[in-house]
């Protein structure tokens, strides 16, 4: 059975490796021009820390909001929401993309700025893997993630919006775990998911930043 393999690049940069694909999220300035590979790219919002398109080498598919797609067998569905509480008026609009790769599904939150609608959150409610932001300010904050985690109810949850530094630079992520009954996590390298592989109950999952 194909496995999905999720690398933590830093910030809400995420590699998701398939059998043949490679999508890369929101990757930001900072990382080394051309370093990077990758088929797809998906971008929450326009921001350096989530657009640096200059970090992928070739000529991938540049996803940059809303919409349906299909690229390379991998189905892909971007609902816009807003980078803040008041419907983008501050910050702008942010979307959120459920991937759909080999089997398992990824949705990459992007920056969101608000609790999603029931409506919302019952378009994602079929989520395997859930990667969230979880540092507050410009984001969501720690009691916001971890009620839309029980709105969306994934299999495992990753949070993200961090410094490449991980878990010791983010009071965000401690606050986000006591919302979740946990104290600290180990972080893992990378993730290498299969559909047998999913747990039964929601389960969060910290990783190592892998620059």
């Amino acid at each position: 059975m194909a496995s999905v393999e999720i690398t933590w690049l830093g910030w809400s940069c995420f590699r998701l490796k398939g059998r043949e694909t490679i999508i890369l999220t929101d990757p930001y300035e900072g990382l080394q021009e051309g370093s990077l590979e990758a088929d797809i790219v998906t971008i929450s919002h326009e921001h350096p820390g989530h657009n640096y398109t200059a970090a992928v080498k070739g000529e991938p598919k540049l996803l940059h909001g809303p919409g349906e797609y299909e690229i390379k067998g991998v189905f892909i569905y971007g609902l816009q929401t807003f980078h803040d509480g008041v419907r983008g008026r501050a910050r702008g609009k942010n979307t959120i993309f459920l991937i759909e790769l080999d089997g398992i599904k990824v949705c990459h939150l992007g920056d969101l700025g608000h609790v999603l609608s029931a409506e919302q959150a019952g378009e994602l409610s079929d989520t395997d893997v859930l990667l969230i932001p979880v540092g507050g300010g410009s984001t969501i904050g720690a009691a916001e993630a971890a009620e839309l985690t029980n709105l969306i109810d994934p299999k495992l949850v990753i949070p993200m919006h961090l410094r490449p530094e991980g878990e010791k630079s983010s009071a965000g992520l401690k606050a986000f775990l006591q919302e979740m009954g946990l104290k600290e996590l180990v972080p893992v390298p990378k993730l290498a998911i299969t559909r047998t592989s999913l747990p039964t109950e929601t389960q969060v999952i910290l990783l190592e930043p892998r620059l």
